[in-house]
């Protein structure tokens, strides 16, 4: 109960103090509780581990691998200072699935604290982002946009933690232990998932939650009690989900606040009843579960009858793309142009939900492009960012604004880790699928072998194994619906997504065989007889002490950039130089004190070391066209002739600017002078 609780507090506590994944304070000492957290748990690993064989190790190590490389790239990346950001979360991420990993070895029937976590942690910011839109005055009243919003601040990120938290809920609905009350809140829950799912109108965590629910119905003991749970759970949420988006003030953009406030407020009464209702048939599903016992062959009925009704789906999509206008040949090419055009784009209204135009195809052009320029090694961690202009010839189309992500983990590997990043995690994706077959006892693709369903045909050893083996299909699910999602988007980035997924697959890798758990050892080593035990905890709290100075150093620096622009605004020259000095010193990659160490130099009429700033931002970030510009900017508003070849870099690095450079004046208007 303890670990459980602990562990969705702390999802709850990241999803809600990281949101989006870009504010850099609340960002930084998320990574450095999920550091210490990891050296915890490999420090109660020393003290209370049982020997065995080392599970996951080989998955652990690619997943350093891919952190090494991640710090590695800083040095050729074109904007190291944003890599070295992505390096720290990177290992944030390594030390949270090293902490699962660890945990699953330790607590291995210890389970359910984590399957519970995760549906709690969904549910609760799932239900958040509904009450946003229930309260919008209260909550949220800048918010102009009609899809679901908060807590990241990115829709598609709120949709994907409603397919994170099927899996899970599943599990509570289908299970046969555990107390009624709970079991009857799984269809509410999922509810509140699927309704938060299509109110954010996310199509790519549509498709991750039926990719993440088939798993668990291909793989789990339990396929026919979810069936029920997931009937009676979206019956609730396509309620909700349809009066919201059929409501001009809640699925609507720039809706006047009084509209908002009016509309959400009876929005809440409908998610009430709702909920009620759905709570109400869960409860009686419940109860016939527990009462109704199914032979053998009635169970082959019902499944075969449910496969048949699954099956129908794409028999039924083939046949209206035959009898559409432009017949099955000509349907199916207009699908492949929609899905793959490079200037498609979609709108933010609930009809995209079943548009198939989008941007993504333009985002991985220019990823791949930027990819084939730099093969080998990319051009650093997120350094897809900067180098995308690069690659990009002509001027955009206006509808396709700069982006910072490429939305897909692959392509984006590709453009920051060229062909070795792809190798990497290539390496760390197979290891990982190899644990996890290991750890659930796969055969295959033929499942896993399990007793039926019927709760008599499974006693003793047997029943539970069946019950932990639902446990970790559920984990399994939280992890596939993850990875899907993050092939054709970002959301890997945002700690509040990803977190949850790699504790799920963490400890999916460290468990080890259902049949061979490890556990832990009845009482503490005694270190005074243990001296590499002492050594190894000796050497993980100064790797931790170390890995956290790593990580608060970007943070250290912007406290001090933002204290130096504070007082070159309030005109302290003094303290602005001395501010902006230890933020160089303490960021050695960013170019960003540098540019305000020349600004302030140049108002003190000290142009030469104005310039010497520059000149060192150019040597820091080489591959930036933003340090040219605001070198060959400076240079031309002083006359001086190197401004040419300075501004003529700035066309070969961003190719994109030749026609704005072509009048230097207008270009370099707002540049120091």
């Amino acid at each position: 109960m303890a670990l459980g609780t602990l562990a969705a507090l702390a999802f709850c506590l990241i999803a809600f103090l990281a949101s989006g994944g870009v504010n850099l304070a609340p960002n930084t000492w998320v990574q450095v509780g999920l550091i210490a957290g990891a050296a915890a748990t490999v420090i109660a690993l020393l003290l209370l581990g049982n020997r065995g064989r080392a599970w996951g190790g080989f998955t652990f190590s690619w997943f350093a691998a891919l952190a090494a490389f991640t710090y590695a790239s800083i040095a050729w990346s074109v904007q190291p200072a944003n890599s070295w950001l992505e390096a720290n979360r990177t290992l944030s991420y390594l030390g949270a699935f090293a902490a699962a990993l660890v945990l699953g070895r330790l607590f291995p029937g210890r389970w359910r604290a984590l399957v519970g976590a995760a549906a709690v942690a969904t549910t609760v910011v799932c239900g958040y982002a509904l009450l946003v839109k229930v309260f919008p005055a209260t909550f949220d009243p800048g918010d102009p946009y009609g899809r679901l919003l908060a807590p990241y601040g990115y829709w598609n990120a709120v949709g994907l933690m409603g397919a994170l938290g099927l899996g899970p809920c599943l599990w509570a609905g289908a299970q046969r232990e555990g107390p009624v009350l709970v079991r009857a809140l799984a269809a509410p829950s999922i509810a509140v998932l699927l309704a938060a799912l299509l109110l954010a109108s996310s199509r790519g965590a549509l498709l991750a939650a039926a990719i993440g629910a088939a798993v668990w119905f291909l793989l789990s003991p339990l396929r026919l009690r979810a069936a029920l749970v997931v009937a009676v759970g979206a019956a609730g949420g396509a309620a909700i989900a349809a009066w919201g988006l059929s409501r001009r003030g809640i699925s609507a953009d720039s809706v006047p606040s009084a509209l908002r406030v009016s509309a959400g407020h009876t929005f809440g009464l409908v998610i009430v009843l709702a909920l009620c209702l759905t709570a109400a048939a869960s409860l009686l599903a419940v109860f016939a579960l527990d009462r109704v016992q199914l032979s053998a062959r009635a169970q082959r009925r019902v499944a075969i009858s449910l496969l048949a009704m699954v099956a129908l789906i794409p028999v039924a999509a083939v046949a209206g793309l035959a009898a559409s206008r432009r017949g099955l040949t000509g349907q199916v090419s207009h699908v492949w142009h929609s899905l793959t055009n490079t200037n498609g784009s979609v709108g933010d209204q609930p009809g995209r939900l079943v548009d198939l135009s989008n941007s993504r195809p333009h985002y991985w052009s220019q990823a791949i492009t930027v990819g084939e320029h730099h093969l080998l090694a990319g051009v650093g961690a997120v350094g897809f960012a900067t180098a995308q202009p690069s690659s990009s010839g002509p001027v955009w189309d206006p509808q396709h604004a700069h982006v910072v992500h490429a939305h897909g983990y692959v392509v984006e590997t590709f453009a920051d880790f060229g062909l070795l990043g792809l190798a990497i995690s290539l390496g760390l994706l197979g290891a990982w699928c190899v644990a996890t077959a290991r750890t659930l006892e796969l055969r295959w693709l033929r499942g896993p072998r399990a007793p039926p369903e019927s709760a008599s045909a499974a006693i003793g050893p047997a029943r539970a194994s069946v019950a932990e083996r639902a446990g970790l299909i559920a984990l399994l699910s939280v992890a596939v619906s993850f990875g899907v999602h993050s092939l054709i988007d970002w959301t890997w980035f945002i700690p509040g997504t990803a977190v949850p997924a790699l504790a799920c697959a963490g400890w999916l890798a460290g468990r080890g065989p259902l049949s061979a758990p490890i556990g832990r050892l009845p009482r503490s080593r005694r270190l005074r007889r243990a001296p590499g035990a002492t050594m190894a905890i000796a050497v993980t709290a100064v790797v931790a002490v170390l890995a956290i100075w790593v990580i608060v150093q970007p943070l250290r620096s912007f406290d001090s950039y933002s204290a130096a622009e504070t007082a070159a605004i309030g005109g302290n020259a003094g303290a602005a130089l001395s501010q902006a000095h230890a933020a160089a010193v303490e960021n050695p990659v960013s170019v960003d004190p540098l540019f305000l160490l020349s600004v302030v130099y140049n108002r003190l009429g000290n142009p030469t070391q104005a310039r010497h700033e520059l000149v060192l931002a150019t040597s820091r970030q080489p591959s930036n066209p933003q340090t040219w510009q605001e070198l060959g900017c400076y240079d031309y508003a002083h006359h001086s002739p190197a401004a040419a070849a300075e501004l003529d870099r700035v066309v070969r690095l961003q190719p994109a600017s030749s026609p704005a450079i072509g009048d230097p004046a207008a270009f370099c208007a707002g540049a120091p002078a």
